[in-house]
């Protein structure tokens, strides 16, 4: 037999030992396409332990923010569909972005293979102490007595930082200017120090801010009040605007032609990991209810978010080139 036969069966035999060895059988990243400190980071660190525990091997957090998660996302689009790179997608990167951006270079859709949902967090209206706005009411009267004088962050254009704002500018007819940062700790940072006024925080990196009184906390933008936070009512009801709703929401994908196999053993880890009474914890405290769904449930929500937001960003007028 010639050297190049010999190869030939060689390489092929080391291609099926490869598929016969079971998943996972080396590490998996996990790209975070935000910053550390923001939801996303914080719900894929506090499921990192119980993950790496379930799946027998290192569970790597890699933050790759930028682009308004696109970054992220691209890289997870365009890597080996083995199971190996996956990523914490967002409501921004999965939903919203693909309205905003006028060429996005990955279709939500088409080029991923969905997981499963891990959980949905609402942002929280907060605004620097030192605006002169005692209420809610308040501050739409002040933004409507000077209009674009407000400045509102926010930790990337295209995330629910940003929309929050723009769907409570639509429905309450007042105009604010925009100041994007390359995350939720700048944003934040940005508001402490009075260059911003306001901004629609998530509360996984607002509560400590709020309950220590560095900023004043007015409402969150769920359908229900939170249960890390029940004191703040929702926009819809403390500004009486109903039908308000922006929660962020977070799941695991892949690239699209992901093994069933990889599929579900992440599926099932990661509800498993779910489960854990401290990762419920770390979750509870950082403002992040648990929700959780099969693959073809999360495909169908993707769908139908897409849909929705569409219309929040062509009615809002946003856009990014």
């Amino acid at each position: 037999m010639s050297l190049f036969r010999w190869l030939a069966l060689f390489a092929c035999f080391m291609s099926l030992a490869a598929l016969a060895q079971p998943y996972p059988s080396r590490p998996v990243r996990v790209l975070i396409p935000f910053t550390a400190g923001s939801a996303a980071d914080i719900i894929a660190r506090a499921m990192e332990p119980a993950m790496r525990e379930r799946l027998g091997q290192p569970f790597v957090v890699d933050n790759r923010g930028g682009a308004g998660g696109n970054i992220a996302a691209e890289m997870t689009a365009r890597s080996t569909p083995d199971g190996y790179t996956i990523m914490m997608a967002t409501i921004g990167t999965h939903a919203i972005n693909h309205s905003l951006y006028s060429k996005p270079s990955f279709h939500p859709q088409r080029d991923f293979t969905p997981v499963g949902l891990v959980g949905e967090s609402p942002n929280a209206l907060v605004i620097n102490p030192k605006v002169q706005a005692a209420s809610i009411q308040e501050l739409v009267a002040l933004a409507k007595s000077k209009p674009g004088g407000l400045n509102y962050g926010s930790s990337g254009s295209g995330t629910t930082v940003h929309l929050s704002a723009e769907l409570f500018s639509v429905m309450t007819g007042i105009k604010m200017t925009h100041v994007p940062h390359k995350g939720a700790a700048e944003a934040l940072a940005s508001l402490l120090g009075g260059q911003t006024d306001l901004m629609f925080a998530s509360l996984s990196s607002s509560i400590p801010l709020i309950k220590a009184g560095r900023l004043r906390a007015f409402a969150v933008t769920g359908a229900k009040r939170s249960p890390s936070i029940p004191e703040l009512p929702t926009v819809a009801e403390a500004a009486g605007l109903p039908g308000y709703e922006a929660s962020a929401w977070f799941g695991i994908v892949g690239p699209a032609g992901m093994p069933r196999t990889a599929v579900a053993a992440l599926n099932k880890a990661a509800l498993s990991s779910l489960d854990d009474a401290e990762v419920r914890k770390r979750l509870f405290n950082a403002g992040v209810e648990i929700r959780v769904s099969s693959p073809q449930d999360f495909a169908r929500y993707i769908e139908s978010e897409m849909r929705k937001w569409e219309k929040v960003v062509k009615a809002s007028g946003a856009k990014v080139d």
